[in-house]
């Protein structure tokens, strides 16, 4: 069998976990179940298989999370293979297609099994029985997707509607239906010809860019250029953004697979959710015998079928007499919902931007290449933060227009450029930054390198950061 290139999808936003997911650190990078993110999770499963092999990863991301998607592949242990910037927010349908196309340049038969990034599915042999079914038909050059077998009449899922069998159990695909009304949910539910859409898909390159060009010929220019004039940065490969601008904003389901004549479906059998609200995180986690799902500094008392988590260490959340209800405390918003309205939490995100809270959006803890940092407190003139440099790594050499910075070490050695002068600090020993010089934090050890950094100034944003030298070609 031909080997596989798994493309990941990963600049999701996830607003209807808010408040764990946001557009800063969304849940497929978060350990929402596991040990591991959903990313990783998505990213070890196609990776090995008995049968099946795996080339090198395809991650298709923005920006913002470029070094997040490096750093979790290499903890999990796997050697991060292309990662595609996209320049701004295009749906599937494109980042699709630029995928294909990429793909195609090395390699004019190559396989592409397409996946969401924060999905959970438990069986991955039962996956890879399911890949291995698809790569029969892709060789007769459909196009495939992969179909739940439903468990429920429900009304958060498009579905599938199926016809004749063609070979080992792939299916026909007659028609895509977008999420149902209950009564429509329940009657297809009652029926076995109705799969939910699972938005995973496998075909050959070379046949779903012929599709582009039969259904949706206007993506063809746009994204073929952003591909062919995009450019290396350090490992990763920035789409051409002026070209991506043009091209429309639309889902691979209603580009091509819904237009398409050569669809077939596989059925998978298996455990899988999209995670799609706080309802079915509470239906993957382990519940009590009054159906209560906590997280480790949750208590409940006379609750049922509720979720209770806290995502602070030195957070408890506690619940008394509560039925059917979300709680979901994070360090600097709390969400409490009743679960039958999980689907409706992104109005809250939609409402807090309208309101310019930060909080829609931005976590307290920013991540960084180099580490991260976490807002404290912040003041009219003044900031705290608390800021984590992994061994090795380094900020930029950098200056402020209007603020100056004051660093305490409080774990581990910092090595501190100020101008000319060069300066290893220990724990309990700190620096005075003036404002406008040039300085630079390094962690020269072996272990993480923590410091409490206290600004003063009359403008303490983000953008107020001069950089001259960058190990991550942030200049």
């Amino acid at each position: 069998m031909k080997p596989i290139i798994p493309v990941l999808l990963a600049g999701g936003a996830g607003s209807r976990l808010w408040p764990l997911s946001r557009k800063s650190y969304p849940k497929q990078f978060s350990n929402l179940i596991g040990s591991n993110s959903l990313f990783q999770q998505a990213a070890l499963r196609l990776s090995a298989g008995k049968e099946l092999k795996f080339l090198p990863h395809i991650v298709l991301t923005n920006s913002d999370y470029r070094f997040i998607v490096t750093e979790q592949l290499l903890e999990i242990g796997i050697n991060p293979g292309p990662i595609l910037i996209e320049p701004s927010v295009r749906n599937t349908g494109p980042a699709i297609l630029a995928a294909s196309l990429y793909a195609y340049e090395s390699d004019t038969e190559s396989i592409l099994f397409i996946s969401p990034s924060d999905h959970k599915i438990s069986e991955v042999e039962k996956l890879h029985e399911c890949i291995s079914i698809g790569a029969e038909e892709v060789q007769r050059g459909n196009l495939v997707t992969f179909g739940i077998s439903p468990t429920r009449a429900e009304t958060g899922y498009g579905y599938l509607e199926t016809s004749t069998i063609t070979q080992r159990s792939a299916l026909k695909v007659d028609k895509f239906i977008e999420k149902p009304e209950k009564k429509i949910a329940e009657k297809m539910f009652e029926k076995s010809n109705f799969l939910w859409n699972s938005g995973m898909f496998m075909f050959r390159s070379k046949d779903i860019i012929k599709a582009f060009e039969n259904h949706c010929v206007n993506l063809i220019e746009p994204v073929s250029d952003s591909v062919t004039n995009g450019v290396k940065d350090l490992g990763f490969y920035r789409l051409q953004s002026e070209a991506w601008s043009i091209c429309q904003n639309i889902s691979i389901d209603y580009a091509i697979m819904e237009k398409a004549p050569n669809v077939v479906a596989v059925p998978f059998s298996g455990t899988w959710s999209d995670l799609g609200g706080w309802d079915s995180v509470w239906e993957k986690m382990d519940r009590d015998k009054n159906g209560v799902a906590l997280s480790s500094n949750a208590h409940a008392i006379q609750c049922i079928n509720s979720l209770l988590r806290s995502e602070n260490e030195n957070q408890e959340i506690v619940g008394l007499g509560l039925e059917n209800i979300i709680a979901v405390a994070m360090p600097d918003a709390v969400l409490v919902a009743n679960k039958d309205n999980s689907q409706d939490i992104r109005m809250i995100v939609q409402s807090l931007k309208h309101k310019n809270i930060s909080q829609s959006e931005v976590f307290p803890k920013h991540h960084r290449p180099w580490g991260w940092f976490e807002q404290l407190t912040i003041g009219t003139r003044f900031q705290v933060k608390r800021i984590m440099v992994k061994s090795g790594a380094a900020l930029s050499l950098q200056s402020h227009h209007h603020r100056s910075e004051h660093w305490v070490v409080v774990e581990g050695t910092a090595k501190v450029t100020v101008e000319k002068n060069v300066q290893l600090l220990s724990e309990g020993e700190s620096v005075y930054i003036p404002l406008g010089k040039k300085h630079r934090l390094e962690n020269p050890g072996k272990v993480q390198m923590i410091l409490i950094e206290v600004q003063t100034g009359i403008y303490l944003g983000e953008d107020d950061i001069i950089r001259y030298e960058d190990n991550y070609s942030r200049i």
